[in-house]
């Protein structure tokens, strides 16, 4: 009976106990995403045959807690960028307590027959953590389910691996080789991950060639869309209207074409596209990869597309075998605020309504230090930090980070700010203990703490700051994992 990473090469593989044993079972897939404790990412597998099909589902009930000491009116999920309010804000001033089950989760590989070397797969995995637009948590906790994960996979016995669905992005790091389901995300509670985590989830189209256990080369096209957040204002008036008339670089959602109405999204002109390779020489893990997108804005009646991207780079050494590890990851670039987990602004907007994609850095650093198999301790220190990006014509100033941007409110309440954010920077650091494993699955708790520093840049009035410190609990029992 197939394991769950037969895909996968032999050394990561498991053999599956007899299905008369366990009707479902999870494996390493139930554990990918946020906080999965190092521990738990390479149990046996059982599964379901039925058909020619094999059957391994998985995941976890979790109940968690979240104390902020800045009220963001936030689940588990936690704002790293905006949502660390300055003075002048009353949530500033006042803290937030929140019990949660909404990211606990579901998952489910499907797996077919070997035939004539080759293999072929589909992967769905879901979680509570989206709100529609009658989500509340008033008398009827009640919220949506959403896609996390999606695809389907295939591959075959001379290395080739191609994937097409939603998935996490190929920038983000990967613990060995680039397989799926073995991206290497923190192991903290939030939902949001770390400042400095190079990450999505969208949907894709990747092909990835596996030479041999210690070289793979892939490329992925991947959905685009930009951050503009807080990063297009003005001020001044001699150099006539800001933007100019006609300008277009993002619409409200269209709900008769199955978009959702209370957000917005850019005008996108082709995919974001990665290139990456990551190596494997024996000792540690190695990857470098290159981002390429494309910005587009509608003036009057003429289009205008700007490029961005980045060079990335991470890896993970293990210093004490089985023991220690440190990993650095880390993102370079221009408009690359969307792989961040601060989610900066990627662009800005030039006087004559263009974009300009906003220089940009976002590195995390992690150590995590296994006793024994029951307990996992980390720490991760990240930080996302952007360069100025304004024009002046005349009296009149545009962009981002401008040092004629009105700040003077920004430690008054109800005092007017602009501040634009130039960093955000965060250390994080908790434990998961699995304290039961047998016959009734799979328990652990964990404990996480966060500080994070927001600094602004400079305007007319100082460069203000504000910091938030957040903390969270998590029970987490996986039903499947024996």
């Amino acid at each position: 009976m197939a394991s769950m990473r037969e895909m996968n090469p032999p050394p990561k593989s498991e053999r599956a106990r007899p299905a008369a044993r366990a009707l479902i079972a999870v494996g390493a897939i139930a554990l990918a995403g946020a906080g999965a404790p190092a521990f738990a990412q390479t149990p046996s597998a059982p599964a379901i045959q039925t058909g020619p099909l094999t059957l391994t589902f998985g995941g976890f009930a979790e109940l968690a807690t979240i104390y902020r000491n800045r009220n963001q009116s936030a689940d588990v999920g936690s704002d790293f960028n905006t949502g660390i309010p300055f003075a002048n804000n009353p949530n500033s001033h006042i803290s937030e307590f929140r019990e949660s089950a909404r990211q606990s989760r579901f998952s489910l590989l499907a797996q077919g027959e070997k035939y004539d070397g080759m293999r072929a797969e589909a992967y769905f995995e879901t979680d509570f953590l989206s709100a529609g637009v009658t989500s509340n948590s008033r008398e009827s906790n009640s919220y949506t389910m959403r896609m996390r994960v999606f695809y389907a996979r295939f591959t075959t016995d001379s290395g080739l691996d191609v994937l097409a669905g939603q998935n996490w992005s190929l920038a983000t790091l990967y613990k060995d080789d680039l397989y799926p389901r073995d991206e290497d995300a923190p192991l903290g509670i939030d939902a949001q991950y770390i400042v400095g985590f190079n990450w999505t989830r969208t949907p894709q189209l990747r092909i990835v060639e596996h030479f041999n256990k210690k070289f793979s080369a892939g490329f992925s096209i991947e959905s685009p869309q930009a951050v503009t957040g807080n990063g297009i204002n003005s001020v001044g008036t001699a150099a006539g209207t800001f933007p100019p008339p006609g300008t277009v670089y993002q619409n409200s959602g269209n709900p008769a074409g199955l978009m959702n109405s209370t957000t917005t999204y850019t005008t996108d002109v082709a995919p974001d596209v990665i290139v990456k390779m990551a190596f494997d020489p024996g000792w540690g893990h190695y990857e470098v990869y290159g981002l390429s997108r494309w910005f587009r804005s509608s003036v009057a009646t003429q289009g205008k597309t700007v490029t961005g991207g980045g060079i990335g780079a991470g890896m993970i050494l293990p210093l004490v075998a089985s023991k220690l590890t440190f990993q650095a990851s880390g993102l370079f670039g221009k408009g690359i605020g969307r792989y961040g987990s601060a989610q900066l602004p990627d662009v800005t907007m030039t006087p004559t309504g263009g974009l300009t994609p906003i220089r940009e850095y976002e590195v995390l650093l992690g150590l995590i230090y296994t006793p024994n198999p029951f307990v996992t301790v980390y720490g991760y220190a990240g930080r996302e930090s952007e360069s100025a990006t304004y024009y002046t014509v005349g009296n009149a100033t545009y962009g981002y980070g401008a040092p004629e941007f009105n700040n003077s409110g920004c430690q008054i309440a109800g005092g007017t700010c602009v501040g634009n954010t130039r960093s955000v920077s965060e250390l994080s650091g908790g434990f998961w203990w699995k304290f039961y494993q047998g016959r009734l699955g799979n328990m652990q708790v964990g404990l996480q703490g966060e500080y994070f520093e927001r600094k602004a840049f400079a305007g007319v009035g100082g460069a203000p700051s504000a910091n938030m410190f957040v903390g969270m609990t998590s029970f987490r029992y996986y039903p499947y994992q024996r």
